[in-house]
Order: structure tokens, then C-alpha cells, then sequence
């Protein structure tokens, strides 16, 4: 491993550049995925308030997000109690946890809050972690009791 390494160079006057990159008549063109973006059309943004579309759109995002120890989404859980949309589009999101020592306590208001504010028309998201009332099982719906094997 001690032995010198010798580095051998050899001085060159020119070097030929490599060919240019040629498009021919043979090759189609991808579609412009900026297409729809730049002429301006933006997608209808669902209804706000109680009862609309938007917040229809944000109980099923948070029907996404499910709990790392019970195989049932945090929305049939009965983890989320509330969910407020304003005219301008904020949420406030009112949940609990199953217990104050649960695991995820502190990731899983994180991922709500980005999940909500990944839905179009959401402007601004807050989650409220309330303890009272507190968290048991007759609040889980009766689709979570039947894939826990409760009914």
C-alpha cells in the first residue's frame, strides 16, 4: 500500500469535440406538460363551509391518513371530532389521540395538517389536540368495529 503510484499524462495540441445532438423529422415530440399550466385554466375549487364539497374533499383526505397500531383510518376511529372550513378556506381540524402516551402523538398532527392543506381550496389548516372528551372505543364507527372484529 506504500508503494508510489506513478500518473502518466500525455500532452495533446487539440482535442475534436463530440457530435451535436440532432433532433431528425423522425422523432415526436412529448406532449408539453406545462401545457394546461400556462394557459391559465385552473380547476374549480369545491364549496366551502359545513356540509360542502370542500369539506367533504378534506374527510376524505383525512380518511387517508390511518393509525400505525390499529389498521382503521383515524376518521372511522373516531379520532377527529371536528372539521371547520371557512368561507376563505381555512380548516381547523378538532382531534384527540387515543391515549396522551401514544406513540405518534407527535407526527401525527403534523401529517393532518399536511394532508389537509394538500387539498385544493384549502388555504390555511390548524389542528386543534384536544383531551376532552376523551378518546374510547364507542366512538369508533361501526365500519371500524367491523374490520377490529367488535360487532
Amino acid at each position: 500500500m506504500n508503494e508510489e503510484r506513478k500518473i502518466e499524462t500525455e500532452k495533446v495540441d487539440a482535442v475534436e469535440p463530440p457530435p451535436r445532438a440532432r433532433v431528425t423529422e423522425s422523432f415526436e415530440r412529448k406532449r408539453d406538460y406545462l401545457a394546461g399550466f400556462l394557459s391559465g385554466e385552473k380547476p374549480e375549487e369545491p364549496a366551502a363551509g359545513p356540509g360542502g364539497d370542500l369539506q367533504a374533499t378534506v374527510v376524505e383526505a383525512l380518511k387517508s391518513i390511518y393509525d400505525p397500531e390499529i389498521p382503521v383510518d383515524i376518521y372511522e376511529l373516531g379520532l377527529i371530532y371536528d372539521v371547520d372550513i371557512s368561507e376563505d378556506g381555512d380548516a381547523v381540524v378538532t382531534m384527540t389521540l387515543t391515549t396522551p402516551h401514544c406513540p405518534v402523538a407527535e407526527s401525527l398532527p403534523n401529517e393532518v395538517e399536511l394532508r389537509v392543506l394538500s387539498v385544493p381550496g384549502i388555504r390555511d389548516a390548524e389542528v386543534k389536540l384536544v383531551w376532552d372528551p376523551p378518546w374510547d372505543p364507542s366512538k369508533m364507527s361501526d365500519e371500524a368495529r367491523l374490520e377490529l372484529g367488535m360487532l
